[in-house]
């Protein structure tokens, strides 16, 4: 539920860009960029294009809609007699429901099991199934930012079978969710995330829109698969409730929001069983809207004695700027940003813990203006630690294996990106948001191999950091760094 969004997009091109003048692009390998020939490009872009196909046809036959009195939602068949895993808020109170499968086969299931408070599963059983097309369920702790992600649904409940791709964006483990950019509409609940081996990763559970009734804005979430195993365990042991809990799917809307004015009064909330509801994790949330300009350097302060004050804040276009827990001082929660945009903002006043109760006090108040900086100064974009291994993507010049993150970056902003690792000898790239190579590095000094990136940025958007080892040989584990 909490997510600090870092969305990685699949990487594309090395071009040659202009580097500004305080670019440290020491070490540069031109070849990384001129063996990049136009024919491997090709054959990258078909490769991608074979995978897609090949997803599709090997999970879309086990995918089902699911069509209650009030609903429409997704499935996906687990087992060959008609097991179909989906989500508590698609089938709730109901006993039984119809399933249509792939082939427009339709059939009746009955309603056999849920996850518990906050976790939002369900198992149906169709009666008298056999020899039924099944999708396997990756292992757990195989998902990884930056990995393809496919989305196989019926949304908006007209449309079954319809594939979506993206990639995994951020995995929140504390509350195991996946957050992912590939497209999550109504209707898609329930239904499957895959990787590129046609494995079910996570079960599609809620999104973010900007109107009722809306679509997906880039900012879907999944149950993540280490949850599912454990699940499924309860149902064969016959301990898994069977009663559905209380939650509804998940979708933040500005239409809900509550208008707060800048450095205006401190605004005095609660949270309680009467807020809306998180069902991911059972915890309260209030929602809040204010108008901002580009430039407008804004701080949104939460303090509470009474509960560990969580924040979320997104920006106009309903993308994620920023989150925080503990940036205000003990358990209070800040967050200081430079809007890249004129529009309006949301953000979502929020516990820490599922079912916290209790008072709370908001301030947002403009700070010093035009900064070029979405945090202050000193604090960090990315730091992620992770591990190049051999099911990481291939860069198909050299062979050599890449992850790649993301982080929004605003024009005159500096950053220093760094890339180290024990184990192989990093290299790194930075793409602006127009996909064009900004800059790039192999090793810091003849005595350090470890790359480093310290550059202006040139425009606002979204940028792309590429994890790269130096030579084909390079795996093993790494840290990154941006700040």
């Amino acid at each position: 539920m909490h997510h600090q969004l870092l969305t990685l997009a699949t990487f594309g091109i090395f071009t040659m860009g202009t580097i500004p003048g305080n670019a440290a692009v020491e070490g540069i390998n031109p070849l990384k960029v001129e063996t990049l020939k136009s024919s491997e490009l090709q054959l990258a872009q078909d490769q991608t294009e074979e995978t897609n196909v090949r997803v599709y046809e090997q999970a879309s036959p086990a995918v089902v809609s699911i069509d209650t009195e009030k609903t429409n939602g997704s499935g996906t068949i687990i087992t060959p007699d008609g097991l179909v895993l989906t989500n508590a808020h698609v089938v709730a109170e109901e006993i039984t429901v119809n399933v249509v499968l792939a082939d427009g086969q339709e059939m009746v299931a009955d309603v056999v099991a849920f996850g518990d408070v906050g976790l939002d599963l369900a198992v149906l059983q169709i009666r008298d199934a056999s020899n039924l097309p099944t999708v396997p369920i990756a292992p757990s702790g195989s998902v990884k930012v930056g990995q393809r992600a496919f989305a196989i649904g019926n949304p908006f409940g007209q449309f079954q079978g319809t594939l979506t791709v993206g990639i995994v964006s951020r995995i929140d483990r504390d509350r195991n969710l996946i957050q992912t950019d590939a497209a999550i509409n109504p209707g898609n609940s329930g239904g499957p995330l895959l990787n590129s081996q046609g494995q079910l990763i996570g079960v599609n559970t809620a999104i973010f829109t900007r109107g009722r009734g809306g679509g997906n804005i880039g900012i879907g979430f999944a149950i993540l698969v280490d949850q599912i195993p454990p699940f499924l365990q309860a149902v064969k042991d016959g301990t898994a409730p069977t009663e559905a809990p209380s939650a509804q799917p998940m979708i933040f809307s500005q239409q809900d929001a509550e208008p707060i004015e800048l450095d205006g009064p401190t605004v005095m909330g609660n949270l309680d069983n009467k807020d809306n509801i998180l069902p991911v994790d059972n915890s309260y949330y209030d929602i809040y809207a204010f108008e901002g300009t580009a430039g407008q350097q804004v701080t949104i302060e939460m303090t509470s004695d009474e509960i560990d004050p969580y924040l979320i804040l997104l920006s106009a276009d309903g993308s994620e700027l920023a989150q925080d827990d503990d940036s205000g001082g003990d358990k209070n929660a800040k967050i200081t940003v430079t809007l890249p945009t004129d529009g309006t903002y949301t953000f979502l006043a929020n516990s820490y813990e599922a079912g916290q109760s209790g008072n709370y006090q908001l301030k947002v108040m403009t700070t010093v203006p035009g900064l070029p900086s979405l945090l202050p100064s000193g604090q960090t974009l990315i730091d992620q630690q992770g591990v190049l291994e051999t099911t990481d993507a291939v860069l198909p010049s050299d062979n050599s294996l890449y992850d790649e993150y993301t982080f929004e970056g605003v024009e005159g902003q500096s950053v220093t990106i760094r890339l180290e690792s024990e184990e192989f000898n990093p290299y790194v790239a930075i793409l602006d948001p127009q996909g064009q190579l900004l800059a790039e590095n192999d090793d810091v000094s003849s005595s350090d191999k470890n790359a480093v990136i310290t550059i202006t940025l040139p425009m606002a958007g979204q940028y792309r950091v590429v994890v790269n080892a130096y030579d084909s040989t390079g795996q093993g584990q790494y840290r990154l760094t941006v700040r």
